[in-house]
């Protein structure tokens, strides 16, 4: 069973491993064992503070990030308007495609919001007939028009 902590509950180290994740991971053969000595700890402490403050939900995700229109691919951002009593099931629906990268509620007409990832542009009104087919909802393709980068980071 999971560790449970919360931001309140963060420790010096929980803190220097996400401030310092917030700048990127290192390339290099033992990247972990690298950070670790950057913030004083080992490769083995390191590893299992990150699977703590995942599992808690502390932190959310922790991966690489792809520039999927670099390699080929595509995104776009869509949204569906779900009824409260349905929204489960639709969002179990959603969340069942490989290509949801996320998927948000949201205090809006437009309740459930989510991101399609997908290997060929072609793809992404494939994967939206299908979302429409699956829950019944009509889903609104909102691809972006021009993309802004906003390095926002958080001092823990």
């Amino acid at each position: 069973m999971a560790e449970t902590i919360s931001s309140g509950s963060l420790d010096s180290l929980d803190r220097r491993i996400i401030n310092r994740l917030q700048d990127g991971f290192p390339i290099s053969e033992q990247p972990y064992a690298d950070v670790a000595v950057e913030l004083g700890t080992d490769e083995s402490t390191l590893i299992a503070r990150i699977d703590t403050l995942l599992d808690s939900g502390v932190l959310t995700r922790f991966g690489p990030l792809y520039h999927a229109e670099q390699l080929g691919g595509a995104l776009t951002l869509a949204a569906l308007c779900v009824p409260p009593e349905d929204f489960e099931r639709v969002t179990a629906q959603v969340n069942a495609f490989p290509e949801v990268a996320h998927n948000y509620a949201r205090d809006h007409e437009l309740n459930m919001w989510f991101v399609l990832a997908t290997e060929t542009p072609e793809r992404i009104q494939q994967v939206l007939q299908a979302i429409e087919h699956t829950t019944g909802y009509h889903v609104y393709n909102m691809p972006k028009k021009e993309e802004f980068f906003v390095g926002l980071k958080f001092k823990v």
